[in-house]
């Protein structure tokens, strides 16, 4: 009696699978304790998968933390989809998508601006990256702003992100998702260029 032929793993298919065996270990035990063999088993493959699609530990985290910029970038483009069109209810919509991601997926978020296991120079997480900040720079033009706004912008939405995502600001997170949208709105045009003109309504 012969064993049925199993489906072989196609090469996207088994990328796709350990990119989100990895995210669900780094959820599980954190940076520190990421294994490629953890991984391995937790996406039911060999031990060998991953490091023959990753290299190594950091290849893999490096190979996470781009796809999770990619994810980054689409939460920011989804609220500023639903925002109004001036110029800083977008703006405003990007940190509130900023926020969201932060939110939904605390541990991607940490991994991929503050781990030092990740390749910062690696061209796919460089690309990525560069396109969140040319994106951020766009719309902080379109607004009224230029260069040497970005830094305040910047750490207007990674701030309140950082803190609700530590549980710094219960009051904010206690309160109704249109609510607490309107004070963090309102909190980031704070940092927003000062030429840009704040309408009344997010």
């Amino acid at each position: 009696m012969t064993q049925p032929e199993q489906k072989p793993y196609h090469h996207g298919d088994l990328r796709a699978a350990l990119l989100d065996a990895a995210e669900q270990e780094l959820v599980a035990r954190g940076v520190e304790a990421f294994s490629l063999r953890s991984v391995a088993k937790r996406a039911g493959v060999s031990h060998a998968a991953p490091a023959h699609h990753f290299g190594d530990t950091g290849g893999l985290l490096t190979a996470l933390a781009a796809d999770g910029f990619r994810r980054f970038l689409g939460f920011q483009l989804r609220r500023e989809a639903s925002a109004s069109a001036d110029p800083v209810s977008q703006l405003a919509g990007a940190g509130l998508g900023y926020i969201d991601f932060a939110m939904a997926h605390p541990a991607l978020f940490r991994l991929i601006f503050t781990s030092a296991r990740i390749n910062r120079e690696d061209p796919g997480f460089l690309a990525v990256a560069q396109a969140s900040y040319q994106h951020l720079l766009a719309i902080t033009r379109t607004a009224g702003g230029n260069d040497s706004d970005i830094p305040a912008v910047w750490a207007g939405a990674h701030g309140l992100a950082d803190l609700l995502m530590s549980g710094q600001l219960p009051a904010l997170a206690r309160m109704q998702p249109a609510d607490r949208d309107r004070a963090l709105a309102a909190a980031m045009k704070r940092s927003f260029p000062s030429g840009a003109h704040r309408p009344d309504s997010t």
